[in-house]
């Protein structure tokens, strides 16, 4: 059985995740709010941008490679879409890093890695 690859980052898979939680929101206009007569009004500039939980359990080696590129101001991203179950590609930059060590080995540990991928 053959599992999704659910994120690449620059056309490089990434481990399976441990969490992958995937959100859509829309951006709105300054215009948004009340109006005088008490009615919401919404001006939405843009719909469906995507934010993604991820979390995973690595090795050292892809701890550094991850945290590498949590320091990157963009990243080319392919993720499984929730909505059309396939992968799409957009250009993302990553928010509230995080690595734990989860279990110490002899080899530089077990880590615990999360992170919120944000579409630009």
């Amino acid at each position: 059985m053959a599992f999704i690859q659910y994120l690449k980052f620059n056309g490089i898979p990434l481990p399976l995740p441990d969490s992958y939680e995937c959100e859509l929101s829309a951006v709105e206009a300054d215009t948004t709010g009340e109006t005088e007569a008490g009615t919401t009004q919404r001006d939405v500039v843009r719909a469906g941008v995507v934010t993604i939980g991820v979390s995973f359990s690595v090795s050292s080696v892809w701890l550094k490679r991850l945290t590498a590129y949590s320091k990157k101001p963009k990243i080319a991203v392919q993720y499984f879409d929730t909505e059309d179950l396939e992968l799409k590609e957009t250009e993302m930059y990553i928010t509230g890093y995080k690595a734990k060590l989860y279990k110490d080995t002899s080899y530089k540990g077990l880590w615990t890695v999360s992170f919120m991928l944000n579409e630009f």
